[in-house]
């Protein structure tokens, strides 16, 4: 194995460490949502930091291996794939935080039947499998899982649109809920841009195993045109 090669499995390895702490931050934002949990909440803000330092490591990773290495083809693919999908993961840490927040705000005081009027929970479970899917498609190189969260985006896109109506009729008969119900919103809105990010990934993980750029929709890979 080259020195290169070795830099490149350190880089997977320290990007899949980040993708897991960020997925633990989802999940316990979710238990701290569901079950009322101020401590998992403060935890999740907590984390952040941990997250911020591992971007910055792995960016700076990024740029040493460019610099030391100059790679072609597949490798400078896989590092410019990786450099993104680093600033991807680390932008899914940050709605986890903000999600923390509100809940700290409300001081965990929802109303269960909104919550799951608004699918929260499913939205929670959603991201989760769609993490998962992803995590696994970059450390080994897997097409088919990473294509497998487009499908599951759209769901999330969809439980996002009905999001306002459901909102609207509820501050119509909970006038002394607006704020929680103002805050839940917010909540879905979070999640709708954490399965955003999640394609991005999914998108590079078929980049730099495939060649191919998906952008702009394009989710079938028939338009998509090759980089060199």
């Amino acid at each position: 194995m080259t020195h290169l090669q070795e830099q490149l499995n350190i880089l997977r390895e320290n990007l899949t460490e980040l993708a897991h702490l960020v997925q633990g931050q989802i999940q316990k934002s979710r238990s701290a949502l569901i079950d009322r949990d101020r401590d998992l909440a403060n935890e999740v803000i907590f984390n952040e930091r941990r997250v911020n330092a591992f971007e910055l490591k792995i960016d700076k990773d990024c740029e040493e291996i460019f610099a030391l290495f100059a790679p072609v083809a597949n490798d400078m693919r896989f590092v410019f794939a990786t450099l993104k999908i680093n600033s991807d993961l680390e932008r899914i840490g940050d709605y986890a935080e903000g999600i923390a927040k509100i809940l700290m705000l409300q001081n965990m005081d929802f109303d269960d039947e909104l919550i799951h009027k608004l699918s929260l929970p499913q939205m929670y479970d959603t991201t989760f499998e769609m993490l998962d899917d992803v995590i696994a498609a970059y450390c080994y190189n897997d097409t088919k899982k990473a294509r497998a969260v487009f499908s599951r985006d759209i769901e999330l896109n969809e439980l996002n649109h009905s999001a306002t109506a459901i909102i609207t009729e509820y501050c119509q008969t909970h006038s002394d809920r607006i704020q929680q119900a103002l805050y839940l919103l917010s909540l879905v809105r979070r999640l709708e841009r954490v399965g955003d990010h999640i394609t991005n990934i999914a998108e590079e993980v078929i980049f730099f195993k495939e060649a191919l750029v998906l952008r702009h929709g394009n989710k079938g890979g028939d338009n998509s045109r090759e980089r060199d």
